[in-house]
């Protein structure tokens, strides 16, 4: 791999552009009209426009992607997340073009991406699943009878879905019988598929995520993320590894997430996500990702792995550099995600010119951000700011350490999550390790002791 085109924006776009460089590897930004000024941009050796503001006419262009990758003379294309980085025609175009797609094979990403398909690849692996129908439902009729022997309450899941979006939670058969065409319709519009699901829900579920690693032929772990702190299923915070979890649980979760790399063949970065369930200490498949996600900087300060240089070369041909053996974890990581956004009014995007960005230092301390001072926070796009990630030698300096970093942010010309996240962090809940999926927004609307916003 001697040139690499990114095909994303924002702090990823620069994770990666840092990444390829330590490795002599030139790099080609793409970029809308929007993102003419952008970090990844000015940071690239190349840039070349491709399209307007709205993300359809640029960053999910593929034929526009694919075409400067050739012309520039790229050999490789790095998806990162969202966008184009979990669509199998993408990545079929781009070795159709004789480039490297950094990431699994197109025929991998459709069978994760199809969520009925990925469960009877957990099943197959031995990987626990929540009890549910065996793929999509076919009417009303199918989806009572899966529901019925499922047991009550219900997710109604689309099976082209993923990132907590296209899920509707029904408590009883007639809440199922008005939810399921409204469900069918909102998948089609979301995902271009109107095929759903059925899953048990688990109430007061924890998320936790496993990261993988594979080389098609060599797999490994890298330990367990916990992801549970949400808001409207959307991952506010992130840690490595997860808080009171025990051991033979940890291992266990672990041991399922590489038997199901190991039965998709697995090459690159995956996660694979459970639903952890204290009550019985039972975990349940959820689905997989088949790229980089945004937290995967907690499992690189715990691990000391670069895992964005471990795509590069796993792409590029060579054997995982470690094996399982080789992995050890220090301490604990927090990640948190800064949004422009104004808590206070319903988290609405507040988009704008930072007029002053002075982010936080100091010892094992990170930040990864596509905004400096002077930058402007689009409309047209999510509205991460930046991810602050620390690391301590245990879960309380971690999150001292978070605290402190959270109280240096000083951001002006937009409004931002800082002080939310700040109150969170001193939630007794959380200090404990005591908090689950639907924990955050039961806590904001003082439905928990504890408070609310």
């Amino acid at each position: 791999m001697r040139k690499l085109l990114v095909a994303n924006r924002g702090e990823i776009a620069v994770r990666i552009i840092r990444a390829a460089r330590e490795l002599g590897i030139s790099t080609v930004a793409v970029y809308s009209e929007a993102d003419q000024d952008a970090l990844h941009v000015r940071l690239a050796d190349e840039r070349v426009l491709i399209g307007p503001p709205a993300a359809s006419r640029s960053y999910l262009n593929m034929d526009a992607v694919v075409t400067a990758a050739v012309d520039l003379g790229a050999d490789a294309v790095h998806p990162g997340y969202g966008f184009l980085s979990e669509r199998a025609e993408f990545a079929d175009r781009v070795t159709g073009a004789k480039l490297l797609f950094v990431g699994p094979s197109a025929e991998t990403i459709r069978l994760m991406g199809d969520k009925a398909r990925a469960r009877s690849a957990a099943e197959e692996a031995g990987v626990p699943t929540v009890p549910g129908s065996d793929g999509p439902v076919d009417g009303l009729s199918q989806a009572l009878a899966a529901a019925e022997k499922a047991g009550y309450p219900v997710a109604v899941k689309a099976a082209a879905g993923g990132g907590g979006r296209g899920i509707r939670i029904v408590a009883d058969a007639t809440e199922l019988a008005e939810a399921l065409p409204v469900a069918q319709a909102e998948a089609q519009a979301a995902f271009g598929s109107g095929l759903v699901y059925i899953e048990r829900f688990v109430p007061n579920a924890r998320h936790i995520e496993v990261q993988v690693f594979g080389d098609g032929e060599n797999f490994v772990h890298l330990g367990e993320r916990e992801c549970s702190m949400q808001r409207r299923r959307q991952k506010v915070l992130e840690e490595a590894g997860a808080p009171g979890l025990p051991d033979h649980v940890r291992t266990a979760m672990a041991d399922a997430a590489v038997a199901l790399a190991k039965v998709s063949g697995y090459s690159g970065a995956g996660t694979v996500e459970f639903l952890y369930d204290s009550a019985s200490e039972g975990f349940y498949f959820i689905e997989m990702n088949t790229r980089i996600q945004v937290e995967h900087p907690v499992t690189e300060m715990v691990t000391g792995r670069d895992l964005v240089r471990e795509q590069l070369t796993v792409a590029s041909g060579d054997p995982l550099s470690f094996c399982q053996a080789d992995i050890e974890f220090r301490g604990h990581a927090i990640e948190v995600r800064l949004n422009a956004e104004n808590p206070d009014f319903g988290f609405m995007p507040s988009p704008g010119v930072l007029s002053a960005m002075r982010m936080p230092g100091g010892p094992f301390v990170r930040i990864d951000s596509g905004f400096g001072p002077g930058s402007e926070v689009s409309p047209f796009y999510d509205s991460l700011l930046a991810k602050i990630i620390v690391w301590g030698d245990s879960r309380r300096a971690a999150i001292a350490r978070m605290a402190r970093t959270l109280d240096e942010v000083e951001i002006e010309g937009v409004v931002t999550t800082a002080g939310f996240l700040r109150e969170v962090i001193d939630i007794e809940e959380f200090r404990d390790g005591r908090y689950h999926t639907t924990f955050l927004e039961d806590w904001m609307t003082g439905t928990r002791n504890g408070g609310g916003k």
